[in-house]
């Protein structure tokens, strides 16, 4: 991997991780017209900059980030358990869901999926806004709901934030969770990642390395300030139309 694919990767994953649009369908088709090789090498950059990632949204929700909002992350923690004994159990199994065409209809049927439930959505009257208000049950839900992002390009950040409309939560605090819920969530992926592949590292581009952790850091860190002020004035509508769309150019040109 050269420093313009490591900078091309690291956008794409600094500005899909956190909008529920798919960072890995994003990934995976990014490195096919690039022709980024699915070596051990290009799995120990991912672990690099999912690790940029994270550190964005610690960086920026650092005062949730205390034993004082203790309750706060025992619900999340409990939004994480059924990702977690899920994907345990059927790993195997999920990596063969890796491929062009399982990421174009799973595009589709997400962005189908937002259009209905924001349809909906506007009806009603009631939704949580401090994230720090939702509820044992409500965080289980979100957790189950998240269990669909096992599936390649149906987006983990997608999945939560339905999960968290579908409870009562509202656009901001449901990506707001969503953001929380990421760092148990991709700490657990990344340090498990990074336990298979750390002999890797030995023969790691670092010039490329380091380039794209600082690329996808600034990229996530931009757009999850950039889509929470979106979210103050608009609806999920456009990211629904937006992977209906993908998804369909997958299947016509790939």
């Amino acid at each position: 991997m050269d420093i313009f694919q490591a900078v091309v990767v690291g956008v794409i994953e600094g500005f899909t991780e956190f909008l529920p649009i798919s960072s890995t369908g994003h990934m995976i088709v990014a490195s096919h017209f690039l022709g980024v090789p699915q070596n051990s090498v290009t799995k120990a950059y991912e672990v690099i900059i999912q690790f940029a990632a994270i550190l964005a949204v610690m960086l920026i929700y650092r005062e949730k980030i205390s034993f004082k909002k203790m309750i706060l992350w025992q619900k999340l923690f409990l939004a994480f358990l059924p990702l977690a004994i899920t994907g345990f159990i059927f790993k195997d199994q999920i990596k063969t869901l890796f491929s062009i065409s399982v990421v174009a209809w799973m595009f589709i049927v997400g962005g189908i999926v937002f259009l209905i439930v924001e349809y909906f959505y506007k009806n009603k009257e009631m939704h949580y806004s401090d994230v720090e208000e939702t509820s044992y049950t409500q965080a289980l839900w979100i957790g189950i709901a998240q269990i669909f992002s096992l599936i390649p390009g149906t987006s983990r950040a997608g999945a939560t934030i339905v999960g968290g409309l579908l409870v009562g939560l509202d656009r901001k605090t449901s990506a707001e969770f969503s953001f929380l819920l990421a760092i148990p969530v991709m700490i657990a992926v990344s340090g498990y990642d990074l336990l298979k592949h750390y002999s890797e590292f030995a023969d790691a581009q670092w010039a490329a390395f380091l380039t794209g952790f600082i690329v996808a850091f600034i990229v996530a860190y931009a757009t999850i300030k950039l889509f929470l002020s979106f979210l103050q004035h608009f609806t999920f509508v456009v990211f629904g139309l937006y992977r209906i769309i993908f998804g369909i150019v997958l299947l016509l040109f790939v």
